[in-house]
Formats: structure tokens, C-alpha cells, sequence
């Protein structure tokens, strides 16, 4: 276990640093994606290696044409997930932004405000375009706090762990040639954002962590680590839904959902989509190891 202690002046130069790249790469999502009139029904809408069955024995029993249809309805659950993710951090941001405690990052703030409201627009008019619909989703936000050091760490880190997860697909998404252009512009556009975010956020969580942890016991800080891998275990079995089978065509198979998430094979995959933000709270000292609940 390593923890490293964050200057003010690096902080500031990473906020100034970020900020300018935010003002250089602004877009107008509006005018920027081509939105065909439909999406081939053929052809994968998400990247075979992304699908919750990866890894398991469905992966060959199901029919070409059936994990395309399941990788339609698992990429709108992907970018439902996603809209309701942004909703739910920038209610927090926006409780934080201009307020003590945030000075120095409230500028940044802004235009992480801006655009975390544009990708929620386009992930939204994905799903409603070519899906028809939003799913619901499992609610990932923590219980009501007041600001304290604790609440503000656990605020933060629980948006970077978002970040973070959704990043390893729209990566993965980005760089795949079996998917449309349309797909593969959105990832590509959400992860631009996303590593000004990213890169903000863990400068932030380390200074809030170093900012709460003086005052924490032992005690707190299992309960810290606890909670927040139990987060991190919400996210990814919210990618498994018996909704979202039955709507792929795959209602008649029994105990899907159960099967997949208990499979060595999904929890191989998983691990992978993790292991960025594992490193990096395991490096601060955040968590004590690399293993989550359930997996």
C-alpha cells in the first residue's frame, strides 16, 4: 500500500491544464453526430467482448443472430445506465460547485457540468431513437449525507469509479470495426470528456482523502473500503438484467441472470473492466486490495 500527498500547486496546475483542454475541445453535441434514421438490426451494437455472457458457455450455444439481438438492448441498458449515473453525479457536483471547501475547482466545475449534461443528452436520444425507451436502473447513489470531509471523499470517489468503468467500454467500443460509425462516434466523443474528467477526479479524490483520513479510525476506513466496492459490484451486475434478456429474446432461458453473474468466465471479464480503478485506489491507500464482493 502507497499513498502519495497531492501539492496545491500541482492541483492547480492540473485544474488549469484540464480546464484549457476543456475550452480547445469544445463540440456542440447537437450538430455533431450523424443520426441515421435506423441502426442495422444485423450487425452487433456492442462489442462482443463487452456482453455480459462473454466468457461463458452462452457465449457458443447462442446463435450469431441472438447475441446481436442481445447486444442491441445490453448497449441501450449501457447507455441508460449512463443517464442516470449523470443525472445523480451532477446533482452532487452542483450542491459542491462555488461552495467552501471547492474554490480552486469550481471553474473546472462548469464545464464538467456542461458536459456531463451533453453526454447524458446523447446517450438519452441513443436509447429513445433506436431503442424507444430508457431503462430503469438500480439507484447507485449513497445515502443522504452532509458535507463533511468523509461525505465529499465519498461523493467523489464514487463518480470516479463510474467514470472509470463506463471508460473501459467506451474505449473498447470506440476502436471496434464491427460496430457503426454512429456507436463508435459516441464512445469515441464520451471518452475525449471522459479523460479530462478522470484525470480531474483522481486528483481530486487523493486531496479529499487526504483531507478526511486524519480524522478516520480503522474502523472507518474498512467500512470506507467496504462501501465502496460494494458500489463498484452495484455497477457492474447492473450490466445483467432479466429485462434486458427478455427483451433480447432470451425470457425462455431459465436463471439467465443467475448463471451469468455466478460464471467464472463473467467474473474474468469484469475484473479486466476494473482493474484501472482498483490500481488506483489500492495505490492510495483507499483500499487494501484488488478483490471485490462477489467476484
Amino acid at each position: 500500500m502507497t499513498t502519495t500527498t497531492k501539492s496545491p500547486d500541482r492541483f492547480a496546475a492540473v485544474l488549469e491544464r484540464l480546464t484549457q483542454k476543456s475550452v480547445n475541445d469544445h463540440y456542440n453535441p447537437y450538430t455533431h453526430f450523424d443520426w441515421p434514421d435506423s441502426l442495422p438490426e444485423e450487425a452487433y451494437w456492442m462489442s462482443p467482448s463487452l456482453l455480459s455472457i462473454h466468457g461463458t458457455e452462452l457465449e457458443s450455444e447462442l446463435t450469431e443472430a441472438q447475441k446481436m439481438a442481445l447486444s442491441k438492448w445490453e448497449s441501450i441498458n449501457f447507455y441508460s445506465m449512463n443517464v442516470h449515473g449523470i443525472r445523480e453525479l451532477l446533482t452532487e457536483v452542483i450542491d459542491r460547485i462555488h461552495t467552501r471547501g471547492f474554490e480552486e475547482a469550481s471553474e473546472f466545475f462548469h464545464h464538467f457540468i456542461g458536459e456531463e449534461n451533453e453526454h447524458m443528452w446523447f446517450f438519452a436520444e441513443f436509447c429513445l431513437r433506436y431503442g424507444g425507451k430508457l431503462y430503469s436502473t438500480l439507484r447507485l447513489k449513497g445515502e443522504s449525507e452532509q458535507q463533511s470531509d468523509l461525505a465529499n471523499f465519498l461523493v467523489f470517489s464514487r463518480i470516479l469509479l463510474f467514470e472509470e468503468l463506463v471508460d473501459h467500454y467506451n474505449t473498447t467500443m470506440a476502436n471496434d470495426e464491427l460496430l457503426h460509425d454512429t456507436i463508435r462516434e459516441i464512445n469515441r466523443v464520451h471518452h475525449r470528456d471522459e479523460s479530462r474528467h478522470i484525470a480531474f477526479g483522481r486528483e481530486l479524490v487523493s486531496m479529499l482523502y487526504e483531507r478526511a483520513r486524519p480524522a478516520m479510525t480503522e474502523q472507518q476506513r474498512g467500512e470506507v473500503e467496504s462501501y465502496l466496492k460494494d458500489y463498484i459490484a452495484v455497477i457492474l451486475n447492473s450490466f445483467c438484467s432479466s429485462v434486458v434478456y427478455r427483451d433480447a429474446g432470451l425470457g425462455h432461458i431459465a436463471g439467465l441472470r443467475s448463471r451469468v453473474l455466478a460464471h467464472p468466465g463473467r467474473k474474468a471479464a469484469v475484473k479486466l473492466a476494473v482493474r484501472k480503478p482498483m490500481g488506483f485506489f489500492v495505490k492510495q491507500g483507499i483500499f487494501t486490495d484488488h478483490t471485490i464482493p462477489g467476484l
